[in-house]
């Protein structure tokens, strides 16, 4: 997994008023916690944050407070209902020795069989929660699709990744492959074609029938 740095400056003042100052001067409240260690409030620049949260990727993120760097992974995140500015953002302590549970993005690859004879292809879940070892853990999940045909679907339960736990209900539906309604149409299409088909078969039996037994009737 990739690994960022980020430099804090340690929050003295925990009041409202001077988070609220802080934001004001383009600064990002911040708090670590984990473990049995105390929570370090710190503050950072809000450019600070761009290559970690406006992006799909996940990071190991090794935050400088002073003479501490402490390694976590981005928590949670608060964002102004309106300008969509971050206001504060909580990030996880990482161990060697004990796992993290953490959202990864799913990143599908291939060319579905089923899409290419006319299916929808529709992706559920854009990211999953997994638990592992900071040194176990992947940068996204990866699915291909190429034998995925119309009807079928990938599950959590399918999934299968080394030193990794997926959180998710194991009957959540991650990507599948529904059918569209122009492969409804073109299906429909081919039967009429047969049926016509048959019809005119039947009609030219008729009228190859021998003199004789036009005849006879």
């Amino acid at each position: 997994m990739k690994s960022v740095s980020i430099n804090g400056i340690a929050r003295v003042n925990l009041g409202k008023s001077f988070a609220k100052k802080l934001r004001n001067e383009e600064n990002v409240p911040c708090v670590i916690y984990g473990g049995n260690e105390s929570p370090i409030h710190f503050y950072a620049h809000s450019n600070e944050f761009r290559k970690i949260v406006y992006t799909a990727d996940v990071f190991l993120i090794d935050v400088k407070v002073g003479d501490e760097t402490v390694r976590t992974v981005m928590g949670d995140i608060q964002f102004h209902p309106v300008t969509d500015k971050i206001l504060h953002i909580d990030f996880i302590r990482v161990f060697d020795d004990k796992s993290v549970k953490i959202n990864v993005p799913v990143n599908i690859s291939g060319n579905s069989i089923g899409v290419r004879n006319g299916g929808r292809l529709t992706q559920n879940m854009r990211s999953m929660k997994i638990e592992a070892f900071a040194k176990n853990l992947p940068e996204a999940i990866e699915i291909d699709i190429t034998n995925l045909k119309i009807g079928q679907s990938i599950r959590v339960s399918d999934m299968e990744l080394s030193d990794v736990t997926f959180l998710n209900n194991s009957n959540d539906v991650i990507v599948a492959v529904k059918t569209a309604r122009t492969a409804i149409a073109s299906q429909e299409e081919d039967e009429s074609i047969e049926s016509d088909d048959s019809s005119g078969e039947a009609s030219n039996e008729e009228n190859t029938k021998s003199p004789e037994s036009n005849q006879s009737s």
